[in-house]
């Protein structure tokens, strides 16, 4: 165990609580009576709960409230980070930390620079359930107004929501997800808040919190901030324009045809929200034009914000990377993000976990095309595929409806892809990676034509 690195303990943290939940869900409770559920889809829906992606090869509400209930506490664990939870429990048990641990929690949440671990954790985990608990009240009483159910079925939606919301899980106790309620600005904007703030990134929301709103200060807040949380809340805010706008132009003809005109503002809106990381859906995907299908890709590959609950290559990665292309478009020499230079290591994170994103998506895509050729999935054949994929490496959730029609080798891809894409490209890279060599020389250079 003293040889595992950092990156090794995530990875076998992960595995573990997939293992796991996958025998918790093989349990008889887990499942109802007479429901026979293969190993495959077990492992499969343990897998997309602890990877927080929402992939579900059988509708959640199927499940016996045992089930639910083991899916429920996966997507809240997999959101946090199993470190993370780790590390909390060793706090209170009063243990001390190690060396290993701390760079671990530090590797899984995007920082190094922090020097007081335990208390990040601790105020990680006030904001996660303030936020949920808040989100879970706020739903409960919409509910309560528009729906008549029971208290404790209107307690539990709204806790089960909230959690998956906020972990941006994109797991749903209704069937066709939040289609029911694409009219009702309450419900639409409670779950876009909880999804955009797990979305954010921990440090972000403590970078904001640290700025004392309510203090006399005459300095802009962006001048406050640090530079990735400039970096993710504006990457955030103009995806999310640009893609409810995308969405909105490239469907008005199509699904948003006829619809009022509070669906045409907050389909498109909340669609915009859950395709970067969540998951819940409030418009037919699976009736989307392959423009559009296209456009939500882009936003999955992309995702949420380091140190988030969400997956994707992060916005913080994309940001590095459209700022680096235009200083090489502009011939300069240093890269700079709001007055900052960006170091050459992270413009060097960046394209890595670009490429072995792009790659691994190509291959999983690829392998699929080939396990299911006997599959009849209707038009756009590979765009479904395609688009299957790229939701299960951001952790998305979203799916055009072939999930459960799915081959066994199909599911396994889709399985090896949520976690991946959980655990991020660079990790897994430097997880299986050999000791870094250390050159004491260099060799002569030689001009290559590209382009």
């Amino acid at each position: 165990m003293r040889r595992l690195k950092p990156q090794h303990i995530i990875i076998l943290s992960f595995l573990g609580a997939i293992i796991v939940g996958t025998v918790l869900l093989s349990l008889p409770i887990a499942a109802q009576e007479g429901d026979n559920v293969s190993l495959i889809d077990r492992l499969f829906t343990a897998t997309s709960a602890t990877c927080v992606t929402g992939l579900v090869v059988r509708d959640t509400a199927s499940w016996a409230p045992f089930g639910k209930i083991v899916i429920m506490v996966l997507f809240q664990t997999g959101g946090l980070g199993i470190m993370t939870f780790s590390t909390l429990f060793a706090i209170m048990l009063g243990r001390r930390i190690t060396i290993r641990e701390d760079l671990a929690v530090k590797g899984a949440l995007g920082q190094r620079g922090i020097k007081d671990i335990k208390s990040l954790i601790l105020h990680i985990i006030f904001i996660v359930f303030s936020f949920e608990a808040a989100g879970a009240a706020l739903l409960f009483f919409r509910w309560r107004a528009i729906k008549d159910w029971p208290i404790s079925t209107g307690i539990y939606n709204a806790v089960f929501h909230s959690i998956s919301a906020f972990c941006n899980a994109g797991f749903s106790l209704f069937r066709d997800s939040f289609m029911g309620f694409k009219g009702d600005i309450f419900i639409n904007l409670i779950m876009i808040s909880l999804i955009f703030i797990g979305g954010i990134g921990f440090i972000v929301i403590l970078d904001i919190w640290r700025l004392r709103l309510w203090r006399k200060d005459r300095r802009p807040i962006l001048y406050k901030l640090s530079l990735q949380s400039k970096i993710a809340l504006s990457a955030s805010v103009i995806l999310i324009i640009i893609g409810a706008l995308g969405i909105f132009l490239l469907e008005k003809n199509y699904t948003l045809y006829g619809a009022d005109a509070k669906v045409k503002f907050l389909g498109p809106l909340f669609q915009a929200v859950t395709a970067r990381t969540a998951g819940f859906n409030t418009l037919p995907i699976r009736h989307f034009a392959p423009a559009t299908l296209a456009l939500l890709m882009l936003l999955m590959f992309i995702g949420a914000s380091p140190g988030s609950t969400g997956g994707g290559i992060k916005t913080c990665t994309f940001g590095v990377l459209l700022a680096s292309t235009i200083a090489m478009i502009k011939n300069k020499e240093r890269v700079w993000l709001f007055r900052r230079t960006i170091p050459r290591v992270v413009i060097r994170k960046a394209l890595v976990i670009f490429i072995l994103g792009l790659g691994w998506i190509f291959v999983s895509s690829l392998c699929l095309s080939v396990t299911e050729r006997g599959n009849i999935f209707g038009g756009n054949y590979y765009m479904k595929l395609l688009f299957e994929t790229v939701s299960a490496f951001g952790t998305v959730g979203l799916t055009t409806g072939i999930t459960p029609m799915l081959t066994g080798a199909g599911k396994l891809i889709i399985i090896m892809t949520m976690f991946v894409g959980r655990i991020g490209p660079l990790t897994m890279a430097l997880a299986v990676a050999l000791q870094q060599e250390k050159l004491l020389y260099n060799y002569p250079e030689e001009q290559v034509m590209v382009g």
